[in-house]
């Protein structure tokens, strides 16, 4: 079990090709790219034994962020897909995603699996989200379930049905 802690603020911000990560580093994004729907970035993740490369879509009015981390060699995981779910609001240019410990993992057409829900509740006990927050969590939560069991654990013809399409470089 993680340890209890406040939920982390991710800042990404187009105009700077930067994002600044829950942590407070800055790192550099090589691509952002700006749709109706959202917003997508692509980076390399340096000093990440498991990882080397992430693609991301922030995508506010699902509340969740669905990213493809590129794992090294011998950190491989079962999973195509990682959702987080969030809040995204808007700082001028900037986007700025608080997450709300629940996440789904996707193995694409296959499956999912619905992780962190005892982070949130740990959260709310101790006061660290408002209800309005935990609801909100959950209600996406369940959302993102029964909208990809629907289209058999298919992400783009689930979200097809929302009319929209994420692009990435690794999975054209």
């Amino acid at each position: 079990m993680a340890a209890l802690h406040p939920p982390k603020v991710e800042v990404f911000d187009p105009a700077a090709r930067a994002n600044i990560d829950p942590k407070g580093i800055l790192r550099e994004v090589e691509e952002f790219r700006e749709e109706p729907f959202g917003l997508y970035l692509a980076r390399p993740t340096p000093g990440r034994a498991q990882f080397h490369y992430l693609e991301s879509w922030l995508v506010p009015g699902l509340g969740l962020r669905f990213t493809d981390f590129w794992f090294s060699p011998g950190h491989e995981r079962d999973q195509d897909f990682y959702l987080d779910v969030v809040r995204v609001h808007r700082d001028g240019p900037r986007w700025v995603a608080t997450d709300l410990y629940v996440d789904i993992v996707l193995k694409d057409k296959l499956s999912l699996r619905v992780i962190d829900t005892d982070e949130l509740l740990e959260a709310l006990e101790a006061g660290l989200v408002t209800a309005e927050e935990a609801e909100f969590a959950l209600k996406t939560t369940y959302t993102a379930v029964e909208g990809l069991a629907a289209h058999g654990y298919d992400l783009t013809a689930w979200l097809a049905t929302l009319d929209i399409a994420l692009t990435w470089r690794r999975h054209p």
